[in-house]
């Protein structure tokens, strides 16, 4: 990771960064490169118990890694309120916010809620943790929020008339919204910032490709057949696919509003690189219309 740096040193002698879903995945291999890094890492993850273990791995590797655990189910709201509470009674201010934790493709759940689960998890809890955390993020004399999407994003739409696809569920237009949702949020996020005279803090999404993770148990059994004899030509490691979000964290010569991915052919794999922004995840009007019912779904408002 030596050829990537945090953009600034934050005024503590070590900069603070959350990752969500720490304990597996693109999110184990973020916090133990970032823990290498000189990072504090707050390991915010749904099992406890999961996260213990991942703890102890990285500390394995890096002994003096500074890693602190604390539960955050993004499928609760209640949860999400309840961490970024007890985040702020140890800690004002925070440097990176690494909105990465998601499922993937599930047989048709909603969270406690009332939420699909993929647009909940992956969009919603992150969105409201996000605005939770505005104080410490512009405290801070230089963050980064760097929120996942994923290459499904650009066969997506937004359908604000069946949001939590109570009407017709397909997991895989559902995954699709959530991660254009993301995408959306992310480059809306940034815009808002600089509104607000925001400059120091910066909003980038990365994806990482296809990468081998625990995201993939939701897959059907078919596709998962057809799709093993290619696998290593078109996906590569969690660690390789870590790779983006990390750039987007860690490069200094970025800018709010960058999109990082594999550079490889249709993005699948490769070394992190500039991706390619879809036609809808450009849309403004979709952006601040999802922002608006977003503020309503999760009872936050920030930056408006």
């Amino acid at each position: 990771m030596k050829e990537f740096q945090y953009s600034e040193t934050s005024s503590n002698e070590q900069p603070t960064a959350i990752v969500t879903g720490a304990n597996a995945g693109l999110g184990f291999e973020t916090t133990k490169a970032l823990a290498a890094e000189g990072f504090k890492v707050i390991m915010a993850c749904r099992d406890l118990e999961k996260a213990k273990e991942a703890r102890q791995q990285i500390l394995n590797w890096h002994g003096n890694a500074k890693l602190e655990i604390l539960e955050l189910d993004l499928a609760s709201l209640e949860s999400v309120r309840s961490f970024a509470s007890k985040f702020k009674t140890k800690n004002d201010q925070l440097d990176l916010l690494i909105n990465n934790a998601g499922v993937m493709m599930p047989p048709y759940q909603k969270t406690e809620d009332g939420f699909e689960l993929q647009l909940g998890v992956n969009y919603l809890g992150h969105f409201l943790l996000t605005g939770l955390l505005e104080e410490e993020l512009t405290t801070s004399k230089s963050s980064r929020i760097v929120t996942l999407s994923s290459i499904a994003n650009k066969n997506a739409e937004i359908d604000f008339n069946d949001l939590q696809s109570e009407k017709s569920y397909s997991k895989f237009k559902a995954y699709g919204q959530s991660k254009l949702a993301c995408l959306l949020f992310s480059l809306e996020l940034e815009r808002r910032l600089k509104a607000n005279s925001l400059s120091y803090v910066s909003s980038l999404a990365a994806h990482p490709g296809v990468s081998s993770t625990e995201l993939m148990r939701h897959l059907p059994g078919w596709l998962m057949l057809i799709a093993k004899p290619v696998e290593p030509f078109i996906s590569h490691s969690a660690e390789k696919g870590a790779q983006p979000t990390l750039k987007a964290a860690l490069d200094k010569e970025l800018y709010g509003g960058s999109y990082i991915g594999p550079d490889g052919f249709r993005e699948m794999k490769g070394k992190p690189a500039k991706a390619e922004i879809a036609r809808q995840a450009k849309n403004k009007e979709t952006a601040a219309k999802l922002w608006a019912v977003s503020e309503d779904l999760t009872g936050i408002k920030f930056l408006s």
